[in-house]
């Protein structure tokens, strides 16, 4: 018999029921470190109390209206959105896979009004991962993802990551725009080169092609930015957010250029929940926190610890591990080929720690942003004892 909750989830037998900053607390009283943070959502970690404030503030006054009148509170979350990024407007969203739907429109409207209609082709790269609607998993182009959910929205190429020679030769007069995430998540914790950004940046301004930073997953101070092309010196054009910007409210946002939003006018899109005034309050609350210079320096320096002390660890265990790899606090540990990611994050939760696999046998770290010294230190020892604990079970 099917389960009254769809079964598209593979879940672990655990069931959290409160969290404190870093940590996450077990219905049965265990402790666990949470080095996943909700898969880069929780940006100051759990129940931390402005945001709490801020949502018991807002819910005690208004929870939603719909757009169809002026908000408040959606209106000064734009305005920090846009005084602190590229952006000239924002549009919210509830998730990064809605920002991908609009910031696919967005796009392909821009150049139907610019008399250019055939320019609708996008082109993305291999590993990259955009969300599960019809638009993103087209536009990822793997078969895990596309497999029996035809027929795909077509005007996508994808190519190899990384490959800038591919990249010039697949661009055409009929391409619209190019996504790329700064630092893949999902692919395997692959942070792109800045000069690779670079060379993209100028190719789209060479060739009449729009640029989208996929930014859902590598944003928000994740990487000691307050977005990862930043590291790059170059903006995107179009630019989706999520996860991080809501810091555990369900909350996403498409930053775009005046130029590159010109073709969203009343009509064209639309949310029923996006922006709505309990949202955006909490955002509000995130960025004031994250976007300001002493928050992404600290960002940093807890990065700069805490990527030396994997260093240490992967040096203790190489049957285990191959490498450390990414930026900031988007942190992934390559497993050998011998050892599957998955295994670790199991053997973690047996030491108390929680991680997040990727694709390349990779094990994702992205902890609280403001994740003290003193628990860094506890979760690299607890990463220990479930690579102690593997390594003997291999033995």
């Amino acid at each position: 018999m099917i389960s009254t909750v769809l079964p598209t989830y593979v879940r672990a037998p655990l069931n959290f029921v409160k969290g404190e900053g870093s940590w996450l607390i077990e219905a049965d009283g265990r402790r666990f470190l949470d080095l996943g943070s909700g898969i880069a959502v929780n940006a100051l970690g759990h129940a931390h109390p402005d945001l709490v404030a801020a949502l018991t503030d807002q819910a005690q006054n208004l929870w939603h209206v719909s757009n169809l009148y002026e908000i408040p509170q959606q209106q000064a979350l734009a305005d920090k959105l846009v005084d602190t990024t590229f952006a000239d407007t924002v549009f919210f969203t509830n998730s990064g896979t809605e920002a991908c739907e609009l910031a696919v429109k967005m796009v392909r409207k821009y150049w139907y009004v610019k008399g250019l209609p055939e320019k609708t082709g996008i082109i993305t790269f291999e590993g990259c991962f955009h969300g599960r609607s019809s638009a993103a998993i087209a536009a990822a182009g793997t078969e895990k993802m596309i497999k029996g959910f035809g027929p795909l929205l077509p005007g996508f190429t994808q190519l190899p990551w990384g490959d800038l020679a591919a990249l010039k030769s697949a661009i055409t007069e009929n391409t619209a725009a190019i996504i790329v995430e700064p630092v893949q998540g999902e692919g395997g914790i692959r942070p792109l080169p800045d000069a690779d950004l670079q060379a993209i940046r100028a190719l789209c301004d060479e060739h009449n092609v729009l640029l989208i930073a996929d930014e859902v997953q590598c944003g928000v101070g994740r990487t000691g930015k307050l977005f990862a092309h930043e590291w790059a010196g170059i903006t995107p054009d179009v630019m989706m957010v999520a996860k991080g910007i809501g810091g555990g409210f369900p909350l996403g946002a498409v930053l775009a250029t005046e130029e590159a939003a010109s073709g969203m006018v009343a009509g064209t899109h639309g949310s029923t929940y996006g922006g709505n005034p309990l949202g955006c309050a909490v955002g509000k609350a995130v960025l004031d926190h994250v976007a300001t210079p002493e928050f992404l320096e600290g960002v940093n320096q807890r990065a700069g610890l805490l990527r030396q002390k994997l260093e240490g660890l992967v040096a203790s265990h190489p049957d285990i591990f191959e490498e450390v790899r990414g930026a900031g606090l988007m942190l992934g540990l390559r497993c050998k080929d011998s050892t599957p990611c998955g295994e670790l994050v199991k053997a973690g939760y047996e030491a108390q720690v929680i991680t997040v696999p990727a694709a390349d046998n990779v094990v994702r770290l992205l902890p609280a942003l403001n994740i003290t010294e003193e628990d860094i230190a506890e979760a690299v020892t607890r990463l220990d004892s479930a690579a102690t604990a593997l390594a003997g079970a291999a033995a």
